[in-house]
């Protein structure tokens, strides 16, 4: 393990304690193999699953390993939906699920988690509904306040977010947030997650390989 390797995961030791204050129940994994081994340890076979848009669960294989084994899973594939109608119903049943497998934009060193979204269906379903909350998130997300997190969010990952979208906001053209309020914003929803009420709903894999956005 390299001194940068051991420094990660002393910061993760430490992020996971502070999310156990907060009635997450947190992971380290190193590497992007190790996430997928262990998301896949937490979701139970035969259950409804449903997921939030993430570069990052592609990044691991997780969505694709579900699609595969989908006789070992009752999935919820979004990615199916043509009209906003069959959308709307997706993510109504998305709220019935077992489990929601999803990403983080933010983490902070003290373990909230900082979320921006455009429709709010992913932010939503970590708010409420889904009996468990898988968040894999890397370590290079991790910033020292909420305030920081909203920064780096707008910052790093809007503008890339709305080019792989292929949404036509001034930060896809220009690369810098804007502070649009266009349709196609997808700065809708702001959302700080400083805790779970119900302990150990949210489970949050911390990756050490960088990954999304």
């Amino acid at each position: 393990m390299t001194p940068k390797e051991k420094a990660c995961q002393i910061q993760a030791n430490h992020v996971i304690e502070e999310m156990k204050k907060r009635n997450f129940e947190a992971f380290y994994c190193e590497t992007r193999e190790e996430a997928l081994e262990k998301a896949l340890s937490l979701i139970e076979k035969g259950s409804v699953v449903a997921n939030g848009g993430s570069m990052t669960l592609e990044e691991i294989g997780l969505l694709s390993y579900i699609k595969v084994h989908s006789e070992d899973y009752n999935f919820i594939d979004r990615s199916l939906a043509k009209t906003d109608e069959e959308k709307r119903q997706c993510h109504a049943k998305s709220v019935l699920a077992d489990y929601y497998l999803m990403s983080a934009n933010a983490f902070t060193e003290d373990g909230q988690l900082v979320n921006i979204d455009g429709n709010g269906n992913r932010v939503s379903c970590l708010c409420f509904g889904p009996k468990h909350v898988i968040v894999v998130v890397s370590m290079n997300k991790m910033v020292p306040t909420v305030e920081d997190a909203y920064k780096r969010i707008r910052e790093y990952a809007c503008s890339p977010n709305c080019i792989r979208l292929g949404l036509n906001t001034p930060c896809a053209l220009t690369g810098f947030c804007k502070e649009c309020s266009s349709d196609s914003s997808i700065c809708a929803e702001f959302v700080t997650t400083r805790m779970s009420r119900y302990p150990d709903r949210i489970k949050v894999i911390l990756v050490g390989e960088p990954l999304g956005f």
